[in-house]
């Protein structure tokens, strides 16, 4: 009969994604996963396997308790052209509100691995499509209740919504600045009839 686990699989959990979000894929070693979950490494194979296929559950975590979450709260819960803004003004919340400057795992890892890694292209690329079909039914949603202007191609201000998105998120790594990145992300906003709010303090 197996041994019951003796540690917290989801907060191993959350300390495999908080070290792969400040270092990257490449530079975090099995040892420095082991050293920061406080696991054995064999407890860490016989539990996620090797290290590519605990960043593939890191990611997929990070993404269900960041993005997934946060469409789900604001699409089900506001109207459609307030929950982009509101998705917007959440993402710069927290670029702002980040001392360490780690910016988005999901964008850290388009970056680093899409590239050159076929698998974590195509679930990277799915992540995205995700993204650019939530604005795509918000828009569309806001274009049928009048509160978006109708004359907009739906498909392409979804499309510039997700490249707006992504530029804050690795603008912020540099320089995350209210100031900067609300004004960055006005433009497209004000395509959708979002006004300019009052500026607020970080």
């Amino acid at each position: 009969m197996p041994r019951p686990r003796e540690f917290d699989e989801e907060a191993v959990l959350d300390a495999a994604i908080a070290q792969f979000w400040s270092h990257g894929y490449e530079a975090t070693s099995v040892r420095d996963l082991a050293s920061t979950m406080g696991l054995a490494a064999a407890s860490l194979y016989n539990t996620f396997g090797d290290k590519r296929a605990l960043y593939e559950r890191a990611l997929e975590a990070y993404v269900e308790r960041g993005f997934r979450e946060r469409v789900r709260r604001l699409e089900h819960h506001m109207p459609p052209r307030e929950a982009i803004a509101a998705f917007f003004d959440e993402i710069i919340r927290l670029s702002v509100n980040d001392p360490h400057r780690k910016g988005c795992l999901i964008v850290n890892s388009a970056i680093e691995l899409a590239p050159h890694d076929s698998h974590f292209h195509r679930a990277l690329n799915g992540v995205l499509k995700d993204m650019e079909g939530f604005f795509s039914r918000c828009v569309a949603a806001g274009q049928a209740d009048g509160s978006i202007p109708s004359e907009l191609n739906t498909s392409d201000t979804a499309k510039a919504l997700l490249a707006s998105l992504l530029g804050l998120r690795v603008l912020a790594r540099v320089n995350p600045k209210r100031e900067l990145l609300e004004g960055a992300a006005r433009p497209v906003l004000a395509l959708i009839g979002v006004k300019p709010r009052a500026r607020r303090k970080s």
